[in-house]
């Protein structure tokens, strides 16, 4: 039997600020053998250098799927102010699924959160790839 070749789970990201793109991104995990390399991170590292700054003010981050715990903690620290996801992941996700780290009030950044934008086609694509994969 062989060994399917690995994808990358089918998540992008997007961050606009006052109509501009600013980063975009998407999964590169498997690609680039790092497991930091979500969309969100990608997208992230790419708006700062776009903007010269670390902190994303004023910003809009556009998700495929909800952020988990890393992806979540960059978005805080990034102060991106507002995040809309489309597919809730209940085994990952912590911007309400499993818990809320970006309206944490322990912190010093909260996010505006929305969700629900194209989730039944986002989640679709994420339960296709994952049962062509098994």
């Amino acid at each position: 039997m062989q060994a399917k070749e690995e994808q990358e789970v089918p998540v992008g990201a997007v961050i606009i600020r006052e109509g501009r793109i600013l980063g975009e991104g998407h999964n590169r995990t498997v690609r680039e053998g790092d497991p930091t390399m979500h969309a969100e991170i990608v997208a992230i590292r790419q708006a700062a250098l776009s903007v010269g700054d670390w902190r994303l003010l004023g910003s809009t981050l556009y998700v495929t799927l909800e952020p988990c715990a890393m992806c979540a903690g960059a978005i805080v620290l990034a102060r991106i102010p507002r995040v809309v996801f489309a597919a809730h992941d209940p085994k990952a996700g912590m911007a309400g699924s499993l818990d809320n780290l970006l309206n944490d009030q322990r912190l010093n950044h909260r996010c505006e959160v929305e969700s629900g934008l194209l989730a039944l086609k986002s989640s679709e694509l994420i339960r296709d790839f994952f049962r062509e994969r098994r």
